[in-house]
């Protein structure tokens, strides 16, 4: 099946997802990250990704209150913390809520395994999508141990999002939520563009007519995973960061970019094997 803009895929919850969405890491809180959102959304994106410790969660609020349609967004933010037990975060979702003026969410994300009391604050999540607050759950930079662990106390997320570009493919947790049913969602698909001069991308983004950045894009979209690229330059990067579904790349560039990239691996952010196996209990 062909890629589009409005694909989706089921989720092991029976929920369905976008594959592309926008990332809102690192965009600040100000009016400017308003108008981003309200751009992408106009542009045709259908989801929008943020995050508790991101402090932009008002900004999507804002772009509500101006007239963006909520029920048509895909929308997405996490728990920073499970530091503060079940009291926690009940605290930190009812201040999401109010500051995304939403009264649910459709996917809700433990930031990281870190904090402890994870097991407690997942029963607490899954009481809040009973209410019909959150529709699906999952977790974000946890690794094959952590999802372990997880699965041992009855729980398997519907989503799993971690850092995935050629150069940090993270073949273990991808080939382990595969095997599980997990969705995979990658964030930093184009390396926080430490990679964009790279070039052998630029030969291939040459031989698509492409950008590098596209090329990125495109590769993360072909291996199956929901793509969420960042952007806080404006409308004409939100168009070059969604213009990826007239092409395809070759499945023999698929592999060569993956080899490629298997050559020079590099982490541009949380690693799941070395951070979190201290901090993930008490579970």
């Amino acid at each position: 099946m062909s890629l589009t803009l409005k694909s989706r895929i089921t989720l092991n919850d029976g929920h369905s997802m976008p594959i592309f969405g926008l990332g809102l890491y690192q965009a600040e809180s100000s009016s400017k990250t308003i108008q981003i959102i309200t751009d992408a959304i106009k542009l045709g994106y259908p989801m929008i990704d943020t995050a508790e410790i991101y402090k932009n969660e008002s900004q999507f609020g804002e772009a509500v209150k101006k007239g963006i349609k909520r029920e048509e967004i895909f929308l997405t933010t996490k728990l920073f913390t499970t530091e503060g037990g079940c009291e926690g975060c009940q605290k930190s979702f009812k201040n999401s809520l109010e500051q995304l003026a939403t009264d649910y969410v459709d996917l809700y994300l433990l930031h990281a395994p870190q904090g402890g009391h994870i097991i407690e604050v997942y029963k607490e999540i899954v009481k809040l999508q009973k209410e019909g607050k959150i529709r699906s759950i999952g977790v974000s930079n946890f690794g094959v141990e952590h999802l372990e662990w997880l699965k041992q106390a009855g729980f398997v997320p519907a989503v799993n999002q971690i850092e995935l570009h050629p150069w940090w493919q993270n073949e273990d947790i991808v080939n382990y939520c595969r095997t599980n049913n997990i969705a995979i969602e990658g964030y930093s698909p184009l390396g926080k563009s430490r990679f964009l001069d790279d070039p052998y991308l630029i030969k291939l983004s040459q031989k698509y007519n492409k950008t590098p950045a596209q090329i990125l894009i495109r590769w993360s979209l072909q291996n199956g995973f929901i793509t969420i690229p960042k952007t806080t330059s404006g409308i004409e990067r939100l168009k070059e960061n969604m213009d990826v579904f007239d092409f395809k790349l070759s499945d023999e560039d698929m592999k060569d970019i993956a080899d490629y990239g298997k050559k020079n691996p590099q982490n541009t952010g949380w690693d799941p094997t070395t951070n979190g196996k201290d901090k993930f209990g008490p579970i």
